[in-house]
């Protein structure tokens, strides 16, 4: 009997896995590489005591497009080996064979380069985080954009402040609303869809309470502080004016002082809302007071205005609606050179050179360089055979760059500053002698100058010193004027 038919098992077959090539393998260092700096990214941003915008960027935007980048080279590969697979035929899967020198040295590098740019990744994120919290990130990196805020902000009285502590600062919400603002501040610049002059955020911008209030308290006694201004008139010698004032700031706790002066409007016992009108809020036709141990409740408004106020957005005051320039103030040319001139920054000696630096600053520029070219040859003619020339032509070129940027149209009448009522309408925009109640016919108390401040001495010369504690009556330089004028009537920041 023949023995049964017997066949050889048929071997198993081999697995040829489509990953198994150097692209890959590649690629999924790369992804593994994104995943770490996410996660990274996404706990320093989530422990960190201030919140910043651009993280969020770096967090959901640019470490996941690493991360897609990684999983599409390893599919590309993977794809590549499947073609090649299905036209070439059987091709041999990548394998190392560390009997072999070659091999090795192929490992080495690939492991040594893998865990190079793992180390490169997580580094390159702790210090990219590092330098987007920095404020020379916010103010150089976009620095067309940004250049105006950034410089007035180095030389102002917050320029050790961090611009995410007043910008953002702490909370949750205000995180996801910083994310959402800085992705598409980044999208705006860098397709050029930003505004120029940049607005200022007064409508993004968080509450006092929340921000400046960190370090300030507002409701603090400060009491009086003594002030001196000095002016210089636009007449052919550049006759200094000066103005010695006390300042009644007072406060806003009667357990520290007595509730008066400026900061009475931060009074514990009072509430102070209001309506404006327009973007920067200079127009505030409607104001209400609320006494929150009575709960007296008092409305003014102008004439003009009406009761309907159900489509207007009411606001409670505080910090900001005065001090709204605390960071980036650009000073107006005729206080810029009134200061210069009292420095010896320009040589007074020249005749007619207040009128003629304000002159030369005010004129239109294109350029930062047309305007420093143009300043120069305008005050070279004016004073040819000066000795003070070249350091009066320094100190008005600086007074330009530091706060005229025409290239961004920004200079001091874009953003008014509300602090005192000289050029702008500042505390005249609710104390004009317009708001009244109608129900009792109480009017917001208006150019009662000693209610603010007391003039102790004013002129110049021997005028400086008949000082007067119980204070002076305002003397108009040139002659006395109508009583019922504002200054901003006549004063826009050229003189």
């Amino acid at each position: 009997m023949n023995a049964p038919e017997t066949h050889p098992p048929t071997p198993p077959r081999r697995r040829n896995p489509w990953w198994r090539n150097w692209f890959s393998l590649a690629g999924l260092v790369i992804a593994l590489g994104s995943l770490f700096s996410f996660l990274l990214l996404f706990i320093l941003d989530s422990f960190a005591h201030f919140n910043n915008p651009y993280i969020g960027v770096l967090t959901y935007l640019v470490a996941p497009g690493f991360l897609i980048l990684g999983l599409a080279l390893a599919v590309a590969g993977a794809l590549w080996r499947r073609y090649r697979l299905r036209t070439v035929g059987a091709v041999p899967p990548l394998s190392i064979d560390l009997a072999r020198p070659r091999d090795r040295r192929i490992l080495g590098y690939f492991i040594a380069g893998s865990a190079l740019f793992l180390l490169l990744s997580a580094v390159g994120s702790y210090k990219t985080y590092q330098f987007t919290e920095s404020v020379s990130f916010c103010g150089q990196t976009c620095h067309a954009v940004m250049q105006p805020e950034y410089t007035a902000y180095e030389n102002g009285p917050h320029a050790r402040v961090a611009c995410a502590d007043c910008h953002i600062g702490p909370g949750a919400s205000w995180f996801v609303r910083s994310k959402l603002s800085g992705t598409y501040q980044v999208y705006a610049t860098l397709f050029d869809k930003y505004p120029r002059p940049i607005p200022t955020p007064v409508a993004n911008l968080r509450p006092a309470q929340a921000t400046c209030e960190q370090c300030h308290w507002p409701e603090a006694f400060i009491g009086n502080l003594d002030r001196t201004f000095y002016y210089f008139l636009s007449d052919r010698t550049n006759t200094p004016y000066t103005i010695r004032m006390v300042l009644k700031v007072g406060g806003g706790n009667p357990s520290g002082g007595p509730v008066s002066g400026i900061h009475w409007h931060m009074s514990i016992e009072n509430k102070i809302e209001y309506i404006a009108t327009d973007k920067q809020r200079q127009v505030i036709p409607w104001v209400r007071l609320i006494n929150r141990d009575t709960g007296r409740v008092t409305v003014f408004r102008t004439p003009d205005f009406t009761n309907d106020i159900s489509h207007y957005t009411i606001r409670t005051m505080d910090c900001i609606d005065c001090h709204n320039r605390p960071a980036h103030k650009f000073i107006s040319p005729n206080s810029a050179v009134n200061l210069a001139l009292e420095l010896n920054q320009i040589d007074r000696s020249l005749p007619f050179v207040k009128s003629n630096a304000v002159y030369v600053l005010t004129r239109p520029y294109k350029t930062t360089v047309e305007a420093t070219e143009g300043i120069a040859t305008v005050l070279s003619n004016a004073y040819p055979a000066s000795d003070g020339l070249r350091k009066t032509i320094f100190a008005v070129q600086t007074i330009y760059e530091h706060n005229f940027f025409p290239e961004m149209k920004t200079k001091w009448n874009v953003h008014p500053d509300n602090i005192g009522h000289m050029i702008s309408a500042g505390c005249t925009r609710c104390h004009d002698g317009n708001h009244k109640s109608v129900k009792t016919g109480r009017t917001i108390r208006a150019k009662d100058c000693n209610s603010c401040h007391i003039i102790l001495a004013q002129g110049r010369g021997a005028e400086l010193k008949q000082f007067n504690a119980a204070g002076e009556v305002f003397k108009h330089p040139g002659g006395e004027l109508d009583p019922s004028m504002a200054c901003t009537d006549c004063h826009d920041g050229t003189f």
